[in-house]
């Protein structure tokens, strides 16, 4: 029984309904936003999203019936199973921001779908090299904030009077986000000179680290389909192997009973 429940399971079909169940529910918690649709249609919205919260508590039942301890060893199993205890949590009469977190229902999309999956993983692999460039960054932020607050602190206040305000102003600079117009300009029009703290700042954080961290991320995902790829050709293999053995003992067993 565990055994056919778990092929259903994982038959593309299923996966696609369940695909299809996500985004509709998607747009089910979308209408629930706009008054005008509310005020039609309410009960029958409500109801709907009701019914897709029912099959996606079922699917889960019905891994972990199939699977048992193989489900909660699964990080993925684990993930979907987080999804679905959050949104049944605003069945308690809870909060605003408890029934605004059904929303995250779509973050299925991303254990349903293998490409996204390779995504996720390829950037969780690259957290660990990515807190070195952040760690690095941050080191760049505090030295120009602490620069930038004793340079043009007097002068403005409003960007630079503070630590905390140099942190978010060099921010914006980084981000390229209205810096020249918006405070580079001003500022170069009280020190000339401004420009040689600011064009180095951003041609290393905006330019130089941020391209650390993009290329971090692309290797990481290289590595993951090469992973994919390896898996995918020894399974070809095993499977090839497999068929040769079931080959030779077919032909063995001919040539027995030809012999006798």
């Amino acid at each position: 029984m565990r055994a056919q429940i778990a092929d259903i399971l994982d038959r593309s079909l299923t996966q696609n309904i369940i695909m299809g169940v996500i985004l509709f529910n998607a747009v089910i918690l979308g209408l629930e936003t706009s008054d005008a649709a509310m005020a039609r249609a309410g009960g029958l919205i409500h109801a709907l999203d009701i019914a897709c919260l029912t099959i996606f508590v079922i699917e889960i039942a019905a891994k972990i019936y199939a699977r048992r301890l193989a489900f909660f060893k699964s990080g993925w199993g684990l993930f979907d199973l987080a999804i679905v205890g959050i949104s049944l949590l605003p069945f308690a009469q809870g909060l605003a921001v408890l029934r605004a977190l059904r929303i995250f229902r779509l973050l299925r999309v991303i254990s349903v779908v293998p490409s996204l999956r390779r995504v996720v993983e390829a950037f969780i692999m690259a957290l660990p090299g990515m807190a070195s460039v952040f760690f690095l960054t941050g080191i760049i932020f505090y030295i120009g904030s602490v620069m930038a607050t004793k340079l043009y602190g007097d002068t403005f206040p409003e960007w630079f009077g503070t630590l905390s305000r140099s942190l978010y102003s060099l921010f914006q600079i980084m981000t390229l986000e209205s810096w020249s117009m918006g405070i580079v300009r001003p500022v170069m029009d009280v020190h000339p000179q401004a420009w040689m703290f600011f064009i180095p700042f951003i041609l290393v954080t905006a330019f130089a680290v941020m391209n650390l961290v993009v290329g971090l991320i692309v290797n990481s995902m290289q590595d993951a389909h090469a992973e994919e790829a390896n898996a995918t050709t020894q399974e070809h293999r095993d499977e090839l192997m497999a068929r040769l053995e079931r080959i030779e003992r077919a032909l063995s067993g001919s040539n027995q009973d030809r012999s006798s």
